[in-house]
């Protein structure tokens, strides 16, 4: 972290002072604020006295920003009737007035820098008395974050205001502290000319949100200081240098260093890496105060047109991440924090991306502590411009210069000792502008030791690493070869062609998904300018709230009465509103695992004789973690052990033989070898034993399908009454199943629709096709079934149907073919397009009730979880159980979800044990839920489905891909479900 100056003095005239003239409120010139001090480096404790302030403030909500005077800020004044407010968090999430979503629109008339005079503004007031132990003298009054423009006053006398919501502000209050009865007065204003430069697709939610806290400056306490600490590669050495105003001394008792700061010192050291987070502690002391440090020595750099850390290339498996909590806002406590965190180190990933604002401090010393790269963002968007062809866009406007660099001063003096940051941001989705390219020219000159990051300038005339959002498989392959399309300029389409590539948002997380992470993943690999990137996004954005009966679920826009909002597109998270891992975190974790094992050597049958284990880290040995395996067949484990692995370096495989087949597994069935890669040693971020990759490696058998042959003979009954052939009755007429062993159900009837997933409905803003459109505009949600023949043999019952929807000339010729022998009941079924399908099929399978009763679910196929045909790699094959509720995936808004893939067979029991079995040939997608699709497809929130008396099943030969159109590529070509002739079979049983 070399490169950061030393400091120039602190004042409290930083801050630009707003331009003469301009006759505009405070809150609305362009200026970043008055009275504020200047930046500085933010750190978790010193010897000085601290005094939170947070807690139950007083508070009182205006509809206008000029609707009362400034007379609450007075000591006396009497604030007994206003109601109390808790101190972090959002005045909107506690009651007063109502949240607001929008992705890029702004909510109110775009006229830079001016905004409507109906401006929520809150006042707060909190009283609060020193400390008897409190040294008096100097002191800051330190804000973490307020929305999105604060005026403030101690003890009656103003202090300024500022903006810039996501960043800190400090005033010097020592000489107005008194002992007791301090009363501090804060208005904040919901909008304000700052909310032009915070356009950041998610809730706007004003309030004080972060904390806010009293700190003692002594004389001779520090007014900042920076930590320098890179490293060599060749050598292995590093070279530590603290610079601060006043000068003091730096200890390192570790290292064995005591030195003066501005003096360096190079030693041989363990370099920090997001796999190996070395931190030596450290202490600052200056006569004022004593610092505690945590030292991290690395080193980075684009070179050889590749970002490297420490002298080698590294792989980003990264995540953007907002700062939510349902119930709090961006209020967001270490606890949550740390949460999070260890959330993603669990899911093997390596990197977040703070979008779009420099996230709370705790967050990114949590990020030093277990091991993640950062690329620290900019507290800057401006998208809601590009609806009018960046018109006034404030990154080109002088006037808003001084607020864009004072927004850049603020993240790089507050987190510029943080080994985890390896890139500066200047900000998400702001256009081009020369207030861009001032920001980029300061935090050059600032800290050099870091590169700089920004996708809306496809030029890279700023910045250091090429990046893109959303970019197609085909187009990051292009990118990979550096075979990308030219840029006109010749001079800046070769500085471009050198620089590494990053995706700083995709693989949209948005519903059910996303597909494609597997191939994605492979190009990273394969092409090394292709370093990997940032899945959007890590959380969904859901509000929590509870139904009249207590029901729980999660609001999105529209649900508090925007006149303008952009519905559940904030739900586009890893995780749902509570935390909990949805599918696809569970399937980016198998996508992205730094260990790959595989099948090596094969032997008779394409049984695995050896397994190939590669190491995907780009620093780390494999010596962290034990290889243990299993044999399994049928689903039931026959032996256990652990492989020996040797040696293997970053970067490096080696191939490994499996076990002798153990003796009692050696029978018929499909068998299985699991290769688990597990921790050795508990670690900061998970115990010993926790699993970080895995592999499976066939064994070479293969159980033979269920083929009944047609022995038994169809019964007509003279009555009219249904057809019996086996253990199943048939509707006369329709040739339906009507019962199986006595049970009545619905029969199976082919299907072709499933309740559209978000990545189905698309983006509005998606050039092409959008799936659900198109398959509503061809009807596939009103397909309608024509019995044209039911034939009825000596010992086969064939029932032909065209199924089409209204409207169109295209359809699916299907025939059914039932068979019978020893209580199993066999359906095959044959299915022939018949015209011009104009779009691929959502599902093709069949559908049929059966009584809610059967409400355990056991099946040998993919599990445990969810998956679809670009969504499966988390799902391994083994026998698995669960209650049918819980094969439910509770989107925040309900679609397509719970599909378990390459299924073998699945029974559906009662608590009895008896029940239905089924099945497949070949291995299908299973199904099973408490409401039709036609219920699913109308649902906007998990309340609106009630489960009702029957369960629908769905047994599926094959199913449309998932992708990530909700705002990325669609489906690749290899997983699209295209209309083609198709067979496939099921049998049916019953469990008593």
């Amino acid at each position: 972290m070399t490169g950061i100056p030393r400091h120039a003095p602190r004042t409290a005239s930083h801050a630009v002072e707003p331009p003469p003239g301009t006759g505009l409120p405070y809150f609305e010139d362009p200026s970043p604020g008055r009275g504020v001090l200047p930046p500085r480096a933010w750190y978790a404790g010193s010897d000085a006295a601290r005094l939170s302030l947070d807690g139950t403030w007083r508070f009182r909500l205006s509809e206008r920003a000029d609707a009362e005077d400034a007379a609450f800020a007075r000591p006396d004044f009497d604030d007994s009737s206003w109601a109390e407010l808790r101190v972090p968090g959002h005045w909107v999430l506690a009651g007063h007035g109502a949240p607001a979503y929008t992705n890029t629109a702004y909510p109110f008339p775009v006229d830079p820098p001016r905004v409507p005079d109906e401006n929520p503004t809150g006042d707060h007031r909190c009283r609060f008395d020193l400390p008897a132990d409190w040294p008096g003298g100097p002191a800051v009054l330190h804000f973490g974050g307020v929305e999105s423009c604060a005026r403030v006053w101690l003890n009656g006398q103003e202090l300024g205001h500022f903006k810039g919501s996501r960043l800190p502000h400090e005033f010097a209050v020592g000489q107005l502290l008194r002992p007791r009865g301090n009363v501090l007065a804060v208005r904040v204003h919901q909008w304000s000319s700052g909310s032009y430069l915070e356009d950041q697709d998610q809730w706007w939610l004003p309030g004080i949100f972060r904390g806010v806290s009293l700190h003692s400056r002594p004389d001779g306490a520090a007014v900042d200081h920076a930590v320098h600490a890179g490293f060599d590669h060749l050598t292995g050495r590093g070279t530590l240098c603290v610079t601060s105003e006043p000068g003091g001394r730096v200890t390192v008792p570790a290292l064995g260093l005591d030195l003066a700061t501005g003096e360096r010192a190079t030693v041989p050291v363990l370099p920090w890496t997001a796999e190996t987070p070395v931190l030596y502690d450290g202490e600052l002391t200056v006569p004022g105060e004593r610092i505690p440090l945590r030292i991290g020595f690395r080193t980075v750099r684009v070179e050889d047109g590749l970002l490297k850390v420490n002298g080698r290339r590294i792989l980003l498996r990264g995540v953007n991440r907002h700062e939510f909590h349902p119930r709090d806002g961006r209020a967001v406590g270490p606890g949550t924090m740390r949460r999070d965190l260890l959330l993603m180190k669990r899911h093997n990933i390596n990197a977040v991306r703070t979008s779009h604002y420099p996230p709370h401090p705790a967050f990114l010393e949590l990020c030093d502590e277990l091991g993640l790269w950062v690329v620290d963002e900019c507290d800057l968007e401006t998208h809601g411009f590009g609806r009018q062809e960046w018109r006034g866009n404030p990154v080109d406007d002088p006037r808003w210069e001084p607020a864009l660099l004072d927004r850049a001063r603020r993240m790089v003096e507050r987190d510029k000792n943080h080994p985890s940051i390896i890139l500066w941001s200047l900000g998400n989705e702001c256009g081009t502008g020369r207030g861009l390219s001032a920001m980029a020219s300061w935090m050059r000159r600032r800290d050099p030791s870091r590169p700089l990051h920004y996708e809306g300038d496809r030029s890279c005339a700023d910045t250091d690493v090429y990046s893109l959002m959303y970019a197609e498989h085909a187009e990051v392959e292009r990118i990979g070869r550096r075979a990308e399309e030219p840029l006109a300029d010749a001079a800046l389409d070769a500085r471009r062609r050198e620089l590494p590539f990053l995706l700083c948002e995709y693989a949209h997380a948005m519903g059910n998904g996303p597909g494609g992470l597997s191939e994605y993943q492979r190009l990273f690999e394969t092409y090394r300018r292709c370093q990997g990137g940032f899945v959007w996004e890590w959380i969904d954005h859901g509000l929590r709230r509870r139904t009249p009966q207590g029901e729980v679920w999660y609001a999105y826009g529209g649900d508090f009465g925007e006149e303008l909002h952009d519905g559940n597109f904030v739900c586009d998270g890893l995780v749902f509103p509570d935390r909990v891992p949805s599918p696809g975190l569970a399937e980016l974790k198998k996508v992205v695992e730094p260990v790959r094992i595989e099948a090596g050597g094969e032997g008779p049958g394409g049984a695995a004789r050896t397994v190939r284990i590669r190491n995907l880290q780009d620093f780390a040995d494999l010596s962290a973690l034990v290889f243990r395996w299993t044999y399994e067949v049928a689903g039931e484990e026959y032996g256990a052990g652990t492989l020996a692995v040797p040696e293997v370096t970053a970067g490096a495989e080696t191939e490994v033989p499996l076990p002798a087949v153990p003796d009692a597994g050696r029978g018929g069935g499909e068998a299985w070898w699991t290769v688990r890669a597990v921790l050795a040693d508990d670690t900061a971020w998970a115990a010993a034993g926790h699993e970080v990759a895995w592999g499976q490696l066939p064994a070479g058998i293969r159980r033979a399908p269920v083929v009944p042959s047609g022995t038994a003979a169809v019964v007509r009954r003279a009555d009219g009454g249904p057809l019996v052939l086996g253990p199943g009755a048939f509707d006369a007429v329709t040739g339906r199943l009507v019962s199986l062993g006595g049970s009545a159900l619905t029969g199976p009837q082919l299907d072709v629709w499933r309740a559209p997933t978000d990545n189905d409905e698309a983006a509005a803003w998606q050039a092409g096709p959008r799936p659900a459109t198109e398959w509503r505009r061809a009807g596939l949600d009103r397909v309608r079934h024509r019995v044209d023949a039911v034939d009825a043999g000596r010992d086969t019952l064939v029932v032909r149907t065209r199924v089409a929807p209204a409207g169109v000339d295209f359809a699916l010729r299907t025939v059914y073919r039932w068979t019978a022998r020893a209580g199993l009941l066999r359906l095959e079924v044959a299915v022939e397009p018949v015209g011009d399908w104009p779009v691929p099929l959502p599902r093709l399978g069949v559908r049929m009730a059966v009584c809610g009763s059967l409400g355990l679910a056991r099946w040998f196929g993919g599990g445990p979880g969810e998956g679809y045909p670009d969504t499966r790699a988390a799902c391994r094959v083994g026998r698995w159980e669960l209650p049918v509720d819980a094969l439910q995936t509770p989107y925040v808004r309900p679609q397509e979800n719970g599909a378990r893939p390459d299924v073998r067979w699945a029974t559906l029991t009662r608590a009895d044990g008896t029940g239905l079995r089924i099945d497949g040939e070949p291995d299908f997608f299973f199904t099973a839920r408490r409401w039709s699709d036609a219920e699913l497809t109308a649902a906007r929130h998990t309340t609106d489905l009630t489960p009702g008396e029957l369960l629908w099943l769905h047994l599926d030969h094959a199913q449309h891909g998932i992708g990530s159109r909700s705002c990325g590529p669609g489906v690749l070509p290899q997983h699209r479900l295209e209309a083609a002739p198709a067979g496939f079979a099921f049998t049916f049983s019953t469990v008593r």
